[in-house]
């Protein structure tokens, strides 16, 4: 970390020692319902080719041979996989790639398309709430563990944003209790997660870092992060951490949101939050979260 990277882990673990760490109950007929709001997805049969002009959509990618080979759930950013028009998300269809040459099966979810969803970066829409998003995630493990290539033991999920916050709560053995089928995924990936305090309007506030994460799960952050500041998830992940949880942390000193977008290079926008944010591509960062989320998850999924 550089200096001013850890000043922000100091202030952050000392804003949340200052509040204290409280228990989090788990309203589990309110999450039932909340994640009925918008019906299953439907996943693909057969695995797709992929080559290097194959388009960002949902699919089953496979490496070549009979397998038994480990499995990825990958989920998307807010925007989706770029929907009625909008740019293609190459850094999703990127991702499916270096997981095959990884020897993963990778299952691309498209959690918006199907439901004619466009956005839900500023709040849900058509019944997507996160909820949703985490049974949508179990259920692709689920669809994984059955198709005889994939080794059912190993398979992990990797969220980007909007799909981080899924791995996030995920992770928690709370929510996998509500909205899991009893199997839990092996290891989880967070990349640039927002770390918050969400208040759906006819359901009870929760965090969307849980203090009952129990499943290894790998934390990838950017400095420059004005979108999902990383100040936010330093303050609830790291006092987990130090308490003995399964959690790993990295910060990027020079990366912004979504830096391995990159469709999104040079774009600005203001968030839901009232922020400016501004995405870079940085493919340095990109190359070293590869290097991080593959040796994690080999290691842990052993």
């Amino acid at each position: 970390m550089t200096d001013r990277s850890l000043l922000i882990a100091i202030l952050a673990i000392l804003a949340w020692s200052s509040a204290g760490l409280a228990a989090e109950a788990v309203d589990a007929d309110a999450l039932r319902r909340s994640a009925m709001q918008a019906p299953d997805l439907m996943f693909p049969a057969a695995p797709s080719p992929l080559s290097e002009t194959t388009r960002p959509g949902m699919g089953i990618f496979k490496p070549d041979g009979p397998g038994p080979f480990p499995a990825l759930v990958l989920f998307h950013q807010c925007a989706g996989l770029g929907q009625n028009g909008k740019r293609p998300n190459a850094s999703m269809i990127d991702w499916a790639r270096k997981a095959v040459a990884r020897g993963y099966v990778a299952l691309l979810i498209d959690a918006m398309g199907p439901r004619d969803i466009d956005t839900v970066c500023y709040g849900p829409r058509n019944g997507l709430v996160f909820a949703r998003g985490v049974k949508d995630a179990f259920q692709a493990a689920d669809h994984l563990r059955r198709l005889d290539y994939v080794d059912r033991d190993r398979v992990a999920l990797a969220g980007y944003s909007w799909g981080a916050m899924v791995g996030l709560l995920a992770s928690s053995k709370g929510w996998s209790e509500v909205l899991g089928d009893g199997r839990r995924f092996r290891a989880v990936v967070s990349m640039y997660p927002g770390c918050f305090t969400l208040r759906p309007p006819r359901s009870p506030a929760y965090e969307t870092a849980r203090d009952d994460i129990d499943r290894p799960l790998l934390v990838l952050m950017g400095e420059l992060d004005t979108e999902t500041p990383p100040a936010d998830c330093l303050a609830r992940l790291e006092p987990l951490r130090s308490a003995g949880a399964p959690v790993e942390l990295h910060l990027y000193p020079d990366a912004t949101h979504c830096w391995d977008c990159r469709q999104l290079d040079g774009h600005s926008r203001t968030d839901v939050r009232g922020n400016r944010v501004d995405y870079r591509y940085n493919e340095e960062a990109t190359r070293d979260a590869e290097e991080r989320m593959f040796e994690f998850l080999g290691r842990v999924m052993k």
